[in-house]
């Protein structure tokens, strides 16, 4: 069985169990992390010496961390040749979408924006930071919109591991009160992903626990 180490609040934690639903795969997951604690004690660190999570350990391989990793792991190891495919220049592309929303998506959304409306206290929060964030963010976007326009998933005809690494983080981002540009593509997506049973289970998390006021 297949255990894990996070929260379930931790958008990268929240990812790995998305895909892990869309996989099907038993698991246990520990919550661990942030209100938790725990990640700074030596067995945690023994696995990741990082102290983050999330963490995976499947059956008697070593622990690995970096929600990347293990998403290309899952992957390579349980699914099928459309979410990831085994031939290189068939996966290629899949693995250069899910760098770009890592890249590009994560990184400008996470800290810029959710962290300044939700985990800043309303005092500390800066509204010009937040439109600045919001304008490097959207040429990002827009390019997702645009190639949603042409077909239902970000890579084409099926969903893959780019979606999950692209639209576990469109739940903050369509739920947090924010002004938001008319994308009327990206919303589309973002409506077949709340269909999807997993996605609703792993990543439609509350994320009060987090909220400074």
């Amino acid at each position: 069985m297949l255990q894990i180490w996070g929260r379930k609040t931790s958008s990268n934690v929240q990812a790995v169990m998305w895909c892990v639903g869309e996989l099907g795969l038993d698991y246990q997951r520990y919550d661990i992390g942030h209100c938790y604690g725990g990640t700074d004690t030596p067995e945690f660190l023994a696995m990741n010496p990082n102290g983050l999570v999330p963490v995976i350990q499947d059956g008697d391989h070593p622990p690995l961390w970096e929600s990347g990793a293990i998403l290309r792991y899952l992957a390579a190891r349980y699914a099928d040749a459309a979410f990831w495919p085994a031939e290189a220049a068939a996966r290629a592309p899949v693995d250069m979408w899910a760098e770009w929303a890592k890249l590009n998506i994560s990184q400008n959304f996470t800290g810029p924006i959710f962290w300044q409306l939700v985990r800043t206290p309303e005092r500390e929060r800066d509204a010009e930071k937040v439109r600045q964030a919001m304008a490097k963010l959207v040429p990002f976007l827009q390019i997702a919109d645009a190639r949603l326009a042409r077909q239902p998933w970000l890579v084409g005809e099926h969903f893959t591991l780019a979606d999950i690494q692209f639209g576990h983080l469109l739940y903050r981002y369509y739920d947090i009160a924010l002004e938001r540009p008319d994308l009327p593509h990206l919303a589309a997506y973002y409506a077949r992903l709340t269909a999807r049973p997993a996605y609703r289970q792993h990543v439609m998390v509350s994320y009060e626990a987090l909220r400074v006021v």
